[in-house]
């Protein structure tokens, strides 16, 4: 059975975004792309919502012989993954292995976790605050990056309760960045 692992890079003080929708501040240099690759390895799904998706499909051309090694293997990985974006606005979506849903249906993605024995990721917090009230994500994948932005789109659904125990941690003395992997309880 697969897992539905939601990963994602946050502030100090729990936001993806700032209040502007800005996240460069969030960047990973070198080292910290290159451990997120090797925690995308095994994922065979990923499932976006559209805004997620709007940033991601950027790696669709990346990966070229003039970008960097950590940057041609995200984008090797990320082609050949399966994609599904959840959308109720977006006309098509112009990406290989990728498919439109036109919402998010928690009985579905149980399907999808039965189905297979890979990794299933879901990115951005408003697409996983659905799984996460559903009881469906497995696992949490955190990166701290020392930045405190005052608000934004939060990592975690206000109103949304959960104890997780610590499975792993990891610090990145560069960049300051924190992992942590948290498993469902």
């Amino acid at each position: 059975m697969g897992q539905l692992i939601y990963s994602g890079i946050a502030s100090i003080d729990g936001y993806t975004a700032d209040k502007a929708g800005n996240f460069d501040w969030a960047a990973p240099d070198e080292e910290v792309h290159a451990f997120i690759n090797n925690l995308e390895r095994d994922v065979g799904t990923a499932l976006y919502g559209r805004r997620m998706y709007e940033v991601m499909k950027v790696w669709e051309a990346m990966g070229t012989p003039d970008d960097p090694p950590v940057i041609q293997d995200y984008a090797r990985m990320w082609r050949s993954a399966d994609k599904v974006v959840y959308s109720s606005s977006l006309g098509s979506t112009p990406t290989e292995r990728t498919r439109l849903e036109r919402q998010f249906l928690p009985d579905v993605v149980r399907d999808l976790k039965a189905a297979t024995d890979r990794s299933i990721s879901i990115g951005g917090p408003t697409l996983a605050a659905h799984a996460l009230r559903a009881g469906l994500v497995d696992e949490c994948q955190v990166f701290v990056t020392p930045a405190v932005v005052g608000g934004g789109l939060r990592l975690f659904p206000d109103g949304f309760d959960a104890r997780f125990e610590l499975l792993d941690e990891h610090r990145f003395s560069a960049s300051g960045v924190v992992y942590l992997r948290y498993g469902a309880r």
